[in-house]
């Protein structure tokens, strides 16, 4: 699918001209006065060129999008209303029509001031909240704290915040002394609350500040294109894989050390019988004689970024066992890092079984999390790279030794991946045919397609989706649909019809200006740090994807042969909420020949799936839930009066212990005791159960009834 984008020449040589752009006189206004860099300007530049030639979506850079942008920043920096004053909003006016000009210049002036009044403002409340530890408060007054204060006015002064984080501290207060607890014990876990949110804001580095400005820039333009700095974008390409290169550990950070969680079995670390649970990293280096790099106080993604590394490389660690003072001798490992696969988060299968006229069905359920490819592995022609198909197809494999009479492919909360994943998915469930039309900003229509004639499974189908399902679930949900191949349930999918190209910005900036970068750094020449790029990612939209039937996903989604309720806000998430979305439109039709046709079916298959639902306790419990879910995102405070909010919680626990229980027994499953620990492997997805009932009424309805008749009969 427009395997080569024509990037990296033409802005080679539209910079390979430019120097490092010109230092400005940057103004300070936090307590960190965190700066931008050189390197940071050029790649302001270098993104702004992207998008403004090569997106598919043309939007000019013009005041009416600095408008956008600035808003989008301030919202992303303050969107409750928490920390800055009209006087600073006031003040920023000057630069709401002039982040255009300053992106085009690569200034990151303006937008650092405002991060650095902001981060003040942050500092300052979150002392004065520290502060009013100190003094006494009386929970028998019937005040209320609006913790959302999102459309309020912006504080007219410091005072009125004041007021705020006054509020803000006695509800934190208030919550910890209705578990029980001593007042004095209570204020000394929230000043360590409060201190460790001011040592995580310390942290924060011109990178967070950079990330947050290019979010707010590159959403303006389109929902999809996407900055990412490095150590997001390793993040993302992980995500994408399904995979990583490191020692096979998950860190976290306690009490300023980098912390190991859990061990993956097999990887490096659970190998060398050297690492355990809760040892505390102390210290980094690279290679057998590489110098060691002190981590203590460090950000995790900062740690991360020098554990990880290409797969055959060396680092060693300085651990502390758990217990150990931080003063004793650290213990030092050395580990070769492997490629370690997250299986956790791979296509998984079950089975379930229904009564139905008195015979027992077996249904396949294959949850399939992301369409994730090892690209690098595919490129490179490992035969056994990581990828949504290859995974799928050994499951169904396995389901048809097992006998299914049917399958549900569950694609709920899958935003998307890779669209060759989602062309070769499809593949494993059709002969041969297009899947999937691709339009690229000149208009030129590609049409992918699945040129194997292999079929992994041929049974009934169907394909579960919710409104998060998005991008290459829509692909194949929809060529699924098109080819009435199988049955569409759930709700309206999210709509995301564009396509995105990871740019990684290394191969594109020149060589020649990275040496003048790092040269202005210090440097004498590129160092690779753990598996991470230098300059970031962008992920830029270049085209348009549209279903077989000439019909764009874009903004309506998918839509489901059988409607299932939703349990996410349908007016609060999908593209239809994204201001600076594509809009919906259709192209010809590709030349394909449906293998089913559900019309004469689906009546029937909506009168059970409703008369099921009518007389179901369950779906009676889930919509009660649906509306719970809207009551509660529409309150905007809270009591601070103590015997008003405990009955408040006492009531809310005992109705939510009851219809917990509710719930069980209507999924045949054994009430709870108060306090007793819900058991891990239960059955409690009445959706996910419902559709391989679906399914099951299908087959006893029987495949006649979705034949398509040869051309010419009747």
């Amino acid at each position: 699918m427009f395997k080569k984008l024509y990037l990296m020449l033409a802005l080679a040589t539209a910079f390979a001209c430019h120097a490092a752009p010109a230092k400005v006189n940057y103004k300070h206004a936090g307590p960190n006065d965190l700066q931008p860099d050189e390197q940071q300007s050029v790649v302001l530049k270098y993104v702004y060129t992207l998008i403004s030639d090569y997106n598919y979506k043309k939007v000019p850079l013009n005041d009416s999008v600095s408008a956008i942008i600035y808003d989008r920043y301030i919202k992303k920096l303050d969107e409750n209303h928490n920390y800055l004053l009209a006087s600073d909003l006031k003040e920023f006016e000057q630069f709401k029509t002039t982040f255009d000009d300053d992106i085009k210049a690569g200034n990151l002036a303006n937008v650092f001031y405002i991060f650095n009044v902001f981060q003040k403002r942050y500092t300052e409340y979150v002392n004065f909240s520290i502060a009013q530890l100190g003094k006494s408060f009386d929970f028998s007054q019937n005040e209320t704290y609006t913790y959302n204060r999102d459309k309020l006015p912006w504080a007219a002064s410091e005072t009125a915040l004041h007021n705020v984080w006054a509020q803000r501290v006695k509800y934190d207060l208030l919550n910890l002394k209705l578990t029980g607890k001593e007042l004095a014990a209570n204020k000394e876990t929230l000043k360590k609350r409060y201190t460790n949110i001011l040592s995580q804001s310390n942290k924060l580095s011109n990178q967070d500040v950079f990330q947050a400005f290019m979010d707010s820039f590159t959403e303006a333009i389109d929902p999809h294109t996407n900055y990412f700095n490095p150590s997001n974008a390793a993040n993302f390409n992980i995500d994408m894989s399904r995979s990583l290169e490191g020692i096979g550990a998950s860190l976290l950070m306690e009490n300023e050390f980098v912390t190991i969680k859990s061990v993956t079995p097999g990887g490096p670390a659970d190998k060398s019988k050297l690492v355990n649970a809760d040892d505390r990293i102390i210290a980094v280096a690279q290679g057998k004689t590489g110098e060691f790099q002190d981590v203590v106080g460090w950000r995790i993604d900062n740690a991360i970024a020098l554990i990880r590394g290409p797969k055959g490389t060396t680092v060693r660690l300085q651990l502390l066992a758990k217990g150990v003072s931080p003063t004793a001798k650290p213990r030092v490992i050395e580990l070769v890092r492997e490629k370690i696969i997250l299986k956790d988060i791979s296509a998984k299968k079950e089975t379930r079984t229904y009564m139905q006229n008195g015979k027992a069905v077996k249904i396949g359920v294959i949850s399939i999390p992301a369409f994730y490819l090892d690209f690098a592995d595919y490129k490179a022609g490992n035969p056994n790279y990581k990828s949504t198909t290859r995974d799928v197809k050994l499951i169904l494999d396995t389901l048809k030794r097992e006998n299914v009479d049917g399958v549900v492919i569950d694609l709920r909360q899958n935003g998307g991946g890779s669209l060759m994943e989602a062309v070769e998915l499809t593949g494993l469930f059709i002969k041969t045919g297009p899947v999937v039309q691709v339009r690229d900003s000149r208009n030129q229509v590609e049409v992918n397609k699945d040129d194997d004639p292999a079929i992994a499974y041929s049974g009934p189908l169907a394909v579960l989706v919710d409104r998060f399902s998005a991008s290459a679930s829509e692909i194949f949900s929809g060529a699924i649909q098109d080819y009435g191949r199988g049955l569409i349930l759930g709700t309206q999918t999210y709509g995301k019809g564009s396509v995105q190209n990871a740019i990684d910005l290394d191969k594109v900036i020149t060589p020649s200006l990275k040496d003048k970068l790092l040269a202005v750094a210090g440097k004498t020449k590129i160092v690779a740090t753990g598996s991470q790029n230098k300059f970031g990612q962008l992920n830029l939209t270049i085209a348009k994807f549209y279903r077989i039937n000439g019909n764009s996903t874009q903004h309506k989604g998918v839509l489901p042969d059988v409607d299932f309720p939703s349990i996410i806000p349908l007016d609060k998430y999908g593209e239809d909420t994204e201001p600076s979305a594509m809009p919906f439109d259709v192209i010809e039709k590709s030349d394909y020949t449906a293998v089913g046709n559900f019309t004469t079916v689906l009546p029937q298959l909506k009168k059970l799936h409703e008369d099921r639902m009518a007389a179901s306790q369950s779906y009676k419990y889930l919509l009660q839930d649906i509306e719970e879910s809207k009551k509660q995102s529409g309150e905007k405070s809270v009591t601070l009066n103590e015997q008003k909010l405990k009955q408040e919680r006492d009531a809310d626990e005992q109705k939510a212990f009851e219809h917990n229980n509710l719930r069980r027994l209507a999924l045949g499953l054994q009430p709870l005791k108060k306090g007793q620990v819900k058991p891990k492997k239960e059955d409690t997805d009445f959706l996910q159960k419902e559709a391989g009932q679906v399914l099951t009424d299908y087959l006893t309805l029987g495949s006649k009834l979705t034949t398509v008749k040869p051309a010419g009969t009747n």
